[in-house]
């Protein structure tokens, strides 16, 4: 197996491949791992835990805790990030090298079904699995200076005292709330109605109220049009006639796949705007040639494109893995304060059931004695099949994050509320916030008001 490509969903195939006897060549331009460890995932939520951090110097009067922010030291944060980073890193490339894969550095390119060219020797393999990646979309602007993406964000020596992000999704806002803490003047420009637009409508609005509490500016349902840079910074005019001022301004509208001039098409495999197309087993409609992970398309997930990485690894071993079902990936966005959901929003199950067919409970983390010992607000919503499996569940609060592991047990084992609601949960934890939703579902709400 050659896989070309090292990031997530390239290197749990060639790990998993290699338990299972395969001999595996792994392809990789730049580092192992590739840009959820280096530039994505692991440095952005290093930076959120040190804002998170701040936030908690600042409000540790409220509990008695005399302390006082002297400021930040950002070359500091910078050096603390990069040691997790690089921690990483070296275990990544001890287990590589421990499972006896081939790490072929260089720029890989397909010349045939089972072939991958770097730097003029061809490496070849009953199966080439593609794993390229993806990049930042840059609406067609040039990035240097002031005007940046999350790769020049992550590097910056300075917390920059204003700032314009454009987009509202995961990265956007999850850099406005590190920003934030951190002491910047954040302004966001979203285009659709909402922020985080693929989350469920409730919590989008959740997450709205709570940035307007934390003085996160944000526009949403505008549409940018033009960045000019100027001495101090930039300034955004937007389709609107507005014109914001900033010393950034950060392009977070997403991610495309990096397929070009990779050889793909050439080599007959067929795609859609940059993404490579699959059956839902990560086949190819070239045989032999497999895809995995951002540039496959769906959800630009590392963990999916993980999953996805072992599971096509697993098939050509001649094992028979259940396919990855993009609904059942869980998702967290590591903002404050934190969101994490899995399977169907109200919207969604509603367009698939009809909404005569669907119910829905909500428990307020007011009700929960963990939530307000950390003094967040937020709530747990669970979507559901009337006398039926629970299809999704959605959480905003601080550390949500932490409890999308359950909402994804009960979205892929079909519980319905009963059996959750059967459940014993910890208290006090935030966990027992969902087994509240769960009683509400069932018929017997017991900290819920009304």
């Amino acid at each position: 197996m050659v896989v070309l490509g090292g990031g997530s969903g390239g290197y749990a195939a060639a790990l998993r491949g290699a338990q299972l006897g395969l001999r595996v060549a792994l392809v990789e331009a730049d580092k192992v791992g590739g840009t959820c460890l280096h530039r994505g995932c692991v440095p952005t939520k290093a930076i959120l835990h040190a804002a998170e951090t701040a936030d908690a110097v600042r409000e540790a009067s409220a509990v008695g805790i005399r302390a006082a922010l002297e400021g930040i030291d950002m070359p500091a944060v910078q050096e603390y990030k990069n040691s997790i980073v690089a921690r990483m890193y070296k275990g990544l490339q001890g287990l590589v090298s421990s499972r006896g894969i081939d790490l072929v550095g260089g720029w890989g390119r397909l010349v045939a079904p089972d072939a991958v060219e770097v730097a003029g020797r061809h490496y070849r393999g009953r199966n080439v699995v593609l794993a390229s990646g993806s990049y930042s979309k840059t609406m067609g602007q040039e990035i240097s200076g002031p005007v940046i993406t999350s790769e020049q964000a992550l590097e910056l020596d300075h917390v920059p005292a204003s700032a314009v992000i454009l987009g509202g999704g995961v990265i956007g806002v999850e850099f406005a709330s590190a920003w934030a803490s951190l002491g910047s003047q954040v302004t966001i420009i979203e285009a659709l109605p909402h922020l985080v637009p693929n989350e469920d409508e409730a919590i989008s609005k959740q997450l709205e109220r709570a940035f307007r509490k934390r003085r996160i500016n944000f526009r949403i349902g505008t549409r940018f049009e033009s960045v000019e840079r100027t001495h101090s910074g930039v300034q955004v005019r937007t389709a609107d006639g507005a014109v914001t001022e900033a010393e950034v301004l950060l392009i977070a509208v997403g991610r495309g796949p990096a397929t070009a001039n990779l050889g793909f098409e050439e080599v007959g495999v067929a795609m859609d705007r940059g993404f490579v197309l699959t059956d839902p087993h990560g086949r190819t409609n070239v045989p032999g040639v497999w895809a995995v992970g951002d540039i496959v398309p769906g959800v630009q997930l590392a963990h999916r494109g993980f999953a996805q990485g072992i599971a096509v690894a697993e098939r050509i071993a001649g094992l028979d893995p259940e396919p990855v079902d993009d609904v059942k990936v869980p998702k967290v966005t590591f903002c404050e304060p934190q969101i994490a959901s899995v399977g169907l929003s109200e919207a969604r199950a509603a367009e698939l059931h009809g909404a005569e067919n669907i119910v829905t409970s909500q428990f307020n983390v007011a009700g929960n004695a963990k939530s307000q010992i950390l003094g967040t607000q937020g709530f747990v919503k669970l979507v559901s099949l009337k006398d039926g499996p629970i299809l999704g569940f959605h959480a905003i609060g601080a550390r949500m994050g932490e409890q999308v592991g359950e909402g994804q047990l009960i979205v892929s084992w079909e519980a319905d509320a009963n059996d959750v609601a059967a459940l014993v949960h910890a208290h006090p934890t935030q966990n027992e916030t969902i087994g509240e939703a769960a009683m509400a579902l069932a018929g017997k709400p017991l900290h819920n008001h009304g």
